[in-house]
């Protein structure tokens, strides 16, 4: 047996041999089929991602919008672009449902994004989240980890939505979103209403800190141990997994945005998911990396002592250092909400160009 476990490869023997799964950050087909051959159990959708998927696959979407332009005479490019986005998710979601089935609903799911520009409405976001879970039995729905957010992630469980809650850097935030999703189900329990299979996962953006940090530290003229930095979005993950495990919240936590492999190894071995990117998985395949469970090593104290010489790494890492009415100005929010909102507006770009060359129906 462990000759047989020895000769897959490093991410299938993760999936294996430990609790952790690899849902893979792309809803591009080949990508997508690529990592379900290496263990995969869920993947994700975004404007972002569409719009990587979009220059890969042109040729296959191109006569697919210009029909849905011809279709929809009156609809906008926005309209248009969404149709496109949940017409991704759809197929790729069908190419889950084996291991929906197989996982009864707790993996299997495709992650699809509200329009990251409700970011600040509530209601909005809920509206989105709603028609976006019926698309297909394994649909999971994003939205935001901001203050409107965390109302929405609250209504969207109680109205029995799947979340997936994203753009998150914090300890905080994620202690907002576990106690939205518990006060969510408890609302439906209390009423007698099921709860269904509990595939609900908080997303840390893991990278994206560790991005922001790297930018404050050369800005402040702050000098660090080589590879401190490559430390701060691991060990944010590592302290929520272990308060989410003590306080038995009825979500996982999910890593992503990878720019290192301590953002794969050093959480390995946890009851967590692992969402790397296409290129991250070939590499991790190519690796000779150990695949032993690291989610409970200490990350080394002299690391956290730099680390905290930053302002906004204490605030990511405290419990309480970040109240919900902050959520919104932390830069890595405000970073990535600059992002995922200039993706939206080049989608529309995108299909605003076949639109003014489409002849009138």
């Amino acid at each position: 047996m462990a000759q047989t476990i020895a000769s897959l490869s490093p991410l299938r023997q993760m999936t294996e041999t430990t609790p952790t799964c690899l849902w893979n950050d792309s809803a591009a087909l080949d990508e997508l089929t690529y990592s379900i051959t290496h263990g995969a159990v869920g993947a994700t959708c975004n404007p972002v991602i569409v719009l990587e998927v979009l220059k890969k696959e042109m040729g296959v979407w191109t006569d697919h919008i210009r029909q849905l332009i011809r279709d929809l005479p009156t609809a906008t490019e926005s309209q248009i672009g969404w149709r496109v986005v949940e017409e991704m998710s759809r197929r790729s979601a069908a190419l889950l449902m084996p291991a929906f089935k197989k996982h009864h609903g707790t993996n299997g799911r495709l992650s699809i994004q509200t329009d990251p520009r409700l970011f600040r409405n509530s209601s909005a976001l809920v509206a989105q989240a709603i028609p976006f879970s019926q698309l297909a039995p394994n649909i999971i729905v994003k939205i935001p980890a901001t203050r409107a957010g965390i109302v929405a992630i609250e209504e969207a469980t109680y109205r029995g939505v799947c979340i997936n809650a994203t753009v998150c850097f914090s300890l905080s935030q994620c202690v907002a979103v576990g106690e939205a999703v518990e006060r969510g189900l408890q609302r439906r329990e209390r009423e007698g209403l099921p709860i269904g299979p509990l595939g609900s996962v908080c997303t840390i953006m893991v990278g994206r800190l560790d991005d922001w940090l790297k930018i404050v530290a050369d800005a402040e003229d702050i000098t660090l141990d080589p590879g401190t930095l490559d430390w701060a979005g691991v060990a944010v993950f590592k302290k929520t997994y272990a308060l989410f495990r003590k306080r038995g919240y009825r979500i996982r936590l999910l890593s992503a945005a990878f720019r290192n492999h301590y953002h794969w190894s050093e959480l390995m071995g946890g009851e967590v998911v692992i969402s790397p990117p296409h290129r991250w998985q070939v590499r991790f395949n190519a690796s000779d990396i150990p695949i032993v469970p690291r989610i409970d090593a200490p990350v080394d104290p002299s690391i956290l002592a730099g680390l905290e010489k930053l302002e906004d790494f204490r605030r990511a890492y405290q419990e309480g250092a970040m109240p919900l009415e902050e959520f919104d100005r932390f830069p890595p929010t405000v970073r990535t909400l600059r992002q995922f909102t200039a993706a939206c507006h080049d989608l529309e770009k995108l299909v605003r160009d076949l639109m003014l060359v489409e002849p009138s129906p």
